[in-house]
């Protein structure tokens, strides 16, 4: 569900409120002038105690090919995740949530080649709720070792919610679920009762990845035993 166009001056603080109560931005396109807000029917979630890791994702990341940290190119990571053929992230957007970061409530993380950004994501950070808004990838995996890095910082701060926005075939393959909209104003108020913090692993500081693969265990963590990670699976 989205409501019209915005008449008003959008700011980081209002911003803030809407997330607190379910609501989120987006643009119509890169080129778009107005925002509009929307709040799913149905919620695309990830359970922090459920993210499945494919055997070649989970050798991967162990493998320490990417150095990943977060906060460092918080922009950069934005408008990379901006660089596809159709994007909800317009110039607006860009500022909006550089004001955000510049307060602390997003995030970003970064997943580096030989010192190359390659990939990562970033998102909104309130209490104990993060809410993912994009990812990008420009080697193979990156967007997913960054999706296990995440799941490793937030489960060591405290949080209690990750936010996904909406289902996809390709989020669900990696743990996300659907909810319906009570459900997930729910767990988002559980969420917010609570103070969570995002740097108790420092942001600057790069996570091995044998680190973040432990960090990021729950008890319905999965690993897969081949490539498909709904087949054959065993817990990691």
């Amino acid at each position: 569900m989205k409501t019209a166009p915005r008449k008003f001056e959008l700011t980081a603080d209002i911003l803030l409120r809407a997330y607190s109560i379910g609501v989120f931005p987006m643009a119509e396109s890169r080129d778009a002038k107005e925002l509009f807000w929307v709040e799913p029917q149905e919620r695309g979630v990830f359970p922090l105690d459920g993210l499945i890791v494919s055997r070649t994702l989970a050798k991967t990341v162990r493998s320490d090919r990417f150095q990943v940290v977060a906060d460092r190119a918080f922009e950069t990571v934005v408008r990379a995740c901006a660089e596809r053929e159709k994007t909800w992230i317009n110039d607006e957007i860009v500022r909006l949530y550089g004001e955000l970061f510049a307060v602390g409530h997003a995030h970003s993380v970064e997943v580096y080649e030989h010192e190359e950004l390659v990939g990562g994501l970033y998102g909104v950070s309130l209490r104990g709720g993060f809410f993912g808004e994009s990812m990008f990838h420009r080697a193979r995996d990156a967007s997913k070792v960054a999706l296990v890095h995440l799941f490793a910082r937030l489960r060591t701060g405290g949080f209690r919610l990750l936010d996904a926005q909406f289902l996809t075939e390709h989020l669900a393959s990696l743990g996300a679920v659907e909810i319906p909209r009570e459900a997930f104003r729910l767990r988002l108020a559980d969420a917010l009762d609570i103070e969570a913090n995002f740097r108790v692993w420092p942001a600057e500081v790069a996570m091995s990845g044998a680190e973040a693969l432990r960090r990021a265990r729950g008890d319905g963590t999965e690993v897969a035993m081949d490539d498909s990670p709904r087949r054959g699976v065993v817990r990691a």
